[in-house]
């Protein structure tokens, strides 16, 4: 027998504590106060979701093995009403911020999101093709459904001669209406709410809510709970998540515990996991009856206690399909099968035209068959799609109707910035002109001391300052000892709260949580109106932080490839970084993370930054802020670092930074060897240690020093010449603060790769102590430095 501990507060029950938020069960709702919807309107939806989930049916078919239809189908029928109902936007414009916004977090279900698009198109088309966009490029019409998980480079004939556009197997902004890239681990929640952040932020109490998309498998990993916890929080009421709970993922059919059963993967139902974290919850038990999805969303909209809202839907995956569960969720009927037939029979029932069955000669749609052959097929099925759903003329004026209303709504709300809302746009402006000389309030006294973290803060914190509250804060509970708390002074204290602290800049983003806080201060930046900095250790931000990273810089590029615009940047800070972290040991003070950035995005979309002296910060953030990259990723160290004056020192100006590579100190000759650092504890190890007993030796040394490779690989080939001229990368010998590949491009030779002098130059993680002391354990110490440098020239 168990005994509670009665005494312990928190411990004698298992009941949920009190919450602001509140539970609604949708048939008591509706027990109250009647259906929502007259009987026509639900025809005309019924009748609009069976030619929905027959053209779900139709991708999955001629795009074979490509797609989710399960989930897809399983989620159909709520989001037709929010398309068509509870959204306030403008189908002619989707780039309007103050609409509200659609996010499938739940990537997997692009399939249903371009068939939706799709067909919300054409019924604009057929019914008030006023309410188009101008351009094909802001629409997704039937025909780009030809380039359903298809690469730019195709060239089948329908494929060019509709000018399809290439739709990404996981939704990116290349699709109108599309503010993220998601569908990777998890990734997409968070990022949403960042976008509902930043809504609420630029305007306020009738901020555009932010409608999320998932499913009950997309809830498990740990970066979402981190997130929910985050929003409940942080009171972010206008966030309302959409729960397809279906209860199968790839390889399960009972995810979560559902009616006293175990679940295989999580022991929570969704509105468990929703409500633990302060989240209203609406249930939905039968997600499929439009009445109880119409009444849930209005109950959510009516939610006026300020925190965000889950409505939970229980559904089949893979509903009248054909193939239910786990077996529909990333697969399907085979192609042109008798099960894809009937799957779609019911909507071919009184029409004059038929699905064609691929019959060409001797030659039949099936494995290997020839793509121009199938792309000819599904084009006639679109077709028949398309004239099936003509057909249906008095359901496709009633949605129309309903987009008119949805217009209409958002103009009657006449949404406006909130009273000293942020100008991101002035800090971009200050960033241009930024590398003369600093201002004032970052301009560092030499003979001070200072860390670079304290410099990091001071420079965001001018640029904070100066647009009115643009950047916003996150740490893994590390705010004051990664020192981005000094960004978010001037502003009101404490951690946001949309409620009772909106004027903070300082996230609480679920607390020790790194894949949380990267993804959700992503999706802040992609809202245009902030960027937003997040800080960790390098050695936990780096890798943690990577797939949010990587996500953001996708849909950047797919952003601009529509409309031409900059990149829109977030600070992933890499803090506390190298072996000066010592007395944290190996498990903290860690070389690698530099590896996992540097060089592993295309060009111009992560920039790291490696300043060595904190003179150098300032130089290299608003260079990199003026450059527009999706990442901005700095490395900074935690002691107290020295000021120097680099003049009385021989050395170039903190200036010669934004260069990304630059020539610390000259060779007084012809020189004898070219050195090449990265990293602050080496190159303060060289300047003060090494350097007296190099010039004491009668050594006459060029000396380079790394402070961004990305800033330097953004130059001109030309000016990269003149810079690091490539015969000194034969001849050169790097030391470094990281890794052996971060000095790849800088020491070329095998004798200088052989003698370049890193972390793990001795083949072992090293141990703890003062960052002296593992610094000398490294072999990094002034003295070694020296020896290498003597070594490799007296044996050249």
């Amino acid at each position: 027998m168990v005994t509670m501990v009665q005494s312990v507060p928190g411990l004698s029950r298992l009941d949920f504590g009190s919450r602001r938020a509140r539970y609604l069960d949708i048939n008591e709702w509706l027990q109250e106060r009647g259906p929502r919807l007259d009987a026509r309107t639900v025809a005309h939806l019924e009748s609009f979701d069976l030619v929905y989930r027959s053209l779900c049916s139709v991708m999955f078919n001629y795009v074979p093995l490509s797609g989710h239809p399960g989930g897809s189908i399983s989620s159909g029928r709520f989001v037709q009403l929010l398309v068509f109902g509870a959204m306030d936007y403008d189908l002619s414009d989707p780039d309007r911020a103050d609409a509200d916004i659609i996010s499938y977090a739940a990537g997997h279900k692009a399939l249903g999101l371009y068939a939706m698009w799709a067909l919300r198109n054409e019924v604009a088309r057929i019914a008030a093709p006023e309410l188009l966009p101008v351009g094909e490029r802001q629409q997704l019409r039937l025909e780009d459904l030809l380039g359903f998980r298809r690469n730019p480079v195709t060239d089948t004939p329908l494929y060019l001669a509709n000018r399809a556009k290439p739709l990404d197997g996981h939704p990116t902004p290349a699709t109108p209406f599309v503010k993220l890239s998601t569908g990777a681990s998890g990734v997409g929640l968070p990022a949403s709410l960042g976008l509902a952040w930043a809504a609420a932020d630029l305007f306020g109490t009738d901020a555009p809510r932010v409608h999320i998309i998932e499913g009950e498998g997309g809830l498990t990993p740990g970066r979402v709970a981190e997130a929910l916890a985050a929003a409940g929080t942080m009171s972010l009421g206008n966030a309302v998540l959409h729960i397809d709970w279906n209860q199968a993922s790839i390889d399960s059919d009972h995810v979560c515990r559902d009616d006293g059963t175990p679940g295989d993967y999580v022991q929570w139902t969704p509105a468990e996991l929703a409500y633990l974290h302060d989240w209203n919850v609406i249930a939905v038990p039968d997600g499929f009856d439009f009445q109880q999805i119409a009444a849930a969303h209005l109950a959510a909209a009516e939610m006026d206690n300020g925190q965000p809202t889950a409505i939970v839907y229980r559904t089949v995956k893979g509903w009248r399909y054909g193939i239910e569960g786990r077996a529909s969720h990333g697969a399907g009927h085979p192609l042109c099968s008798e099960g894809f037939y009937a799957a779609v029979a019911p909507l071919l029932s009184g029409l004059p035209v038929q699905l064609p069955h691929c019959d060409h000669g001797a030659q039949r749609c099936g494995a290997g068959a020839n793509p121009v052959i199938v792309e000819a097929c599904y084009w006639d099925a679109l077709g028949v799609v398309r004239r099936a759903l003509e057909r249906r003329r008095p359901a496709v004026d009633a949605l129309a109707s309903r987009l008119k209303e949805s217009r209409d709504r958002l103009a009657q709300r006449a949404r406006a910035l909130r009273d000293g809302a942020p100008r991101l746009d002035l800090a971009f402006a200050a960033a241009t002109c930024a590398t003369d000389e600093p201002p004032a309030q970052v301009v560092l006294k030499p003979g001070s001391t200072t860390t670079l973290r304290d410099a990091l803060g001071g420079t965001l914190n001018y640029y904070n300052r100066l647009s009115g509250g643009a950047f916003v804060v996150a740490a893994a509970d590390l705010l004051g000892s990664t020192s981005v708390n000094k960004i978010a002074e001037g502003f009101a204290p404490g951690f946001y709260n949309q409620r009772g602290n909106a004027e903070s800049r300082t996230l609480a983003i679920g607390g020790i949580c790194e894949d949380a806080m990267a993804a959700m201060l992503s999706g802040i930046a992609t809202f245009g109106s902030h960027s937003a900095v997040g800080s960790s250790y390098g050695a936990f931000m780096a890798p943690l932080g990577h797939i949010a990273a990587r996500l953001h810089a996708i849909g950047n590029q797919a952003r601009q490839a529509v409309d031409g615009g900059p990149f829109r940047p977030f600070f992933m800070v890499c803090a506390h970084a190298g072996l000066k972290t010592g007395e944290d040991g190996p498990t903290h003070a860690d070389p690698q993370p530099l590896q996992l950035l540097q060089g592993n995005f295309p060009l111009g979309m992560m920039i790291t930054l490696t300043p060595w002296e904190p003179q150098e910060v300032w130089f290299l953030v608003s260079t990199a802020l003026a450059k527009r990259p999706a990442v901005i990723a700095p490395f900074v160290t935690r002691p107290g670092e020295t000021v120097l004056d680099r003049a009385a020192l021989g050395l170039a100006p903190a200036s010669a930074a934004v260069k990304g590579v630059y020539r610390l100190r000259a060779a007084r000759g012809k020189g004898d060897g070219v050195v090449v650092l990265q990293g602050s504890a080496v190159t303060y190890a060289f300047v003060n240690e090494a350097l007296p007993l190099v010039e004491a030796a009668g050594i006459d040394l060029n000396v380079f020093y790394v402070a961004s490779a990305e800033l330097f690989d953004l130059l001109p080939a030309v000016e990269r010449e003149a810079i690091f001229p490539e015969e000194h990368s034969r001849v050169a010998i790097g030391i470094t603060d990281f890794t052996l590949p971060t000095m790849d491009r800088w020491v070329r030779s095998e004798r200088g790769r052989t003698h370049t002098l890193y972390p793990f130059r001795g083949g072992h993680y090293l141990g703890s102590g003062q960052g002296a002391t593992v610094i000398a354990e490294a072999g990094l110490d002034g003295a070694s430095q020296f020896a290498a440098v003597r070594d490799y020239l007296s044996g050249r």
